[in-house]
């Protein structure tokens, strides 16, 4: 038997639950104070203007040095401006009563450089004391200067914080037009509230729209940044895994090979002593205990459905059939060998002929209509290679990938994988160049000579 027992939740302290009027009404008075009061004249100094961009860049070192401090200075002609407003504005002539107004006009506009919440408050407190210094046949209650000083406080205000600060400080201003057109506006007759609220709506509306868009670029470059690293780790591990199965595959033909020639081998020595019998046996149970511990640690790499190639791997004896694929593609490419040709350690072979196709594959891809030229050199301690194409010869949609490319980071774990070295770059007639070394050890060397 399951006894039910229902609870209702009340708020702690005992308190009575909210209406959601009320939830929403104390959650709007919260952004008003975190936005407008919390540390309101807090110290934050408008950074330089980036000079990365498609037009900056091409301007002279020294012009571009100067261009990264734009921002300020259109501020500080805005200021300079709602100043000249002001104080041609006042009708009492040169004097303190043109001089206060023109300052007032003047620093709220410049202390939205370093302390822009800060500057709102000041714009908003020093309006009144300009009206002191204005004619009551003039405009009311935002006096010239003032109005152009507001406007320009709350655009630049709001290009520097979010767009619920920027909804905040209109909603105060034309708090404070009413409340003074109510109070104090029965000696004037006009008032310039509505225009001022009309152009801070139209300023505002478009600087929202701009904070919104250069808001949704940057968390598209980023997800395309996190989208471009994941590709890349992803094609790293797949090659990282081919390369194992490869290397097994390697490994475990050259393994057998010795197990079963330690087997045969006592059958081939006409009355074998008993100890050259027993080395054999050690030999062979060695090579199958290391075989079968290779397979066990590699088999992680192994998909479900990997299948052991029937064929043997590609070495750099078939790179002729490669050449003769590519070819039927439609690139022209010839091939160079210098050094004494020998064959190489079976890893060595397969790896060169891997960097050869994709360096192929990749010219196809990307330098459409171009020629190739493939350099084999065999030298004392190592082979090098050097697959370099010209530029393309048709235009492509296909956008290259030259520098980031999943092929080149392919090729750079081969190389690395073997101790090898590796370097790519732009040619200087517009093509590409691939150039690699991969070490051969001398004993190696030997043994597959």
């Amino acid at each position: 038997m399951t006894e039910t027992t229902q609870t209702q939740m009340k708020p702690p302290g005992g308190a009575k639950p909210r209406s959601p009027e009320f939830r929403l009404a104390a959650d709007a008075l919260r952004g008003l104070r975190q936005d407008l009061f919390h540390d309101a004249f807090a110290y934050r100094p408008l950074p330089r203007m980036r000079v990365d961009g498609p037009l900056t860049r091409r301007l002279p070192e020294r012009v571009r040095e100067h261009a990264a401090w734009t921002p300020h200075a259109v501020v500080a002609a805005c200021g300079l401006l709602a100043m000249a407003v002001a104080s041609t504005a006042n009708q009492g002539g040169p004097g303190i009563g043109s001089l206060v107004p023109s300052l007032l006009a003047l620093l709220p506009v410049l202390l939205t450089l370093v302390r822009p919440v800060g500057a709102f408050w000041f714009s908003m407190a020093a309006t009144p004391f300009v009206v002191v210094f204005s004619d009551s046949w003039g405009d009311w209650p935002w006096p010239p200067g003032a109005f152009i000083t507001h406007l320009v406080v709350l655009t630049v205000v709001a290009l520097r914080t979010r767009p619920r600060t920027a909804a905040w400080m209109w909603v105060l201003t034309a708090l404070y037009g009413s409340a003074a057109e109510t109070v104090f506006g029965s000696g004037h007759y006009a008032t310039d509230s509505i225009p001022l609220l009309f152009l801070a709506a139209l300023a505002l509306l478009l600087v929202t729209v701009l904070n919104i868009r250069r808001t949704a670029e940057q968390e598209v470059t980023a997800q395309q940044s996190e989208t471009a690293h994941e590709r890349s780790k992803r094609t790293l591990l797949e090659e990282r895994t081919t390369i194992a199965r490869e290397l097994h595959d390697v490994v475990a033909h050259h393994m057998s090979v010795v197990a079963i020639q330690a087997e045969a081998a006592p059958y081939r020595v006409e009355n074998p002593p008993p100890e050259l019998e027993q080395a054999f046996v050690t030999i062979r149970e060695n090579a199958v205990a290391a075989l079968t511990e290779l397979r066990r640690v590699l088999g992680v790499v192994r998909a479900a459905d990997y299948e052991a190639p029937d064929a043997p791997q590609p070495t750099l004896a078939d790179l002729g059939a490669l050449l003769a694929n590519v070819r039927e593609a439609g690139l022209s490419v010839e091939k160079t060998v210098t050094g004494a040709v020998r064959e190489l350690p079976q890893g060595v072979e397969l790896s060169a002929y891997r960097i050869v196709q994709e360096a192929l594959s990749n010219t196809l891809r990307h330098a459409p209509g171009a020629t190739a030229r493939v350099e084999i050199g065999y030298v004392l301690g190592g082979l090098g290679l050097r697959i370099v194409n010209g530029p393309a010869q048709t235009t492509t949609l296909v956008k290259s990938t030259h520098g980031a490319g999943h092929g080149i980071t392919g090729m750079r774990e081969r190389v690395t994988m073997l101790d090898g070295e590796m370097t790519t770059g732009e040619t200087d007639d517009g093509g590409y160049e691939v150039t690699v070394f991969l070490p051969v050890p001398l004993r190696a060397a030997e043994e597959t000579g």
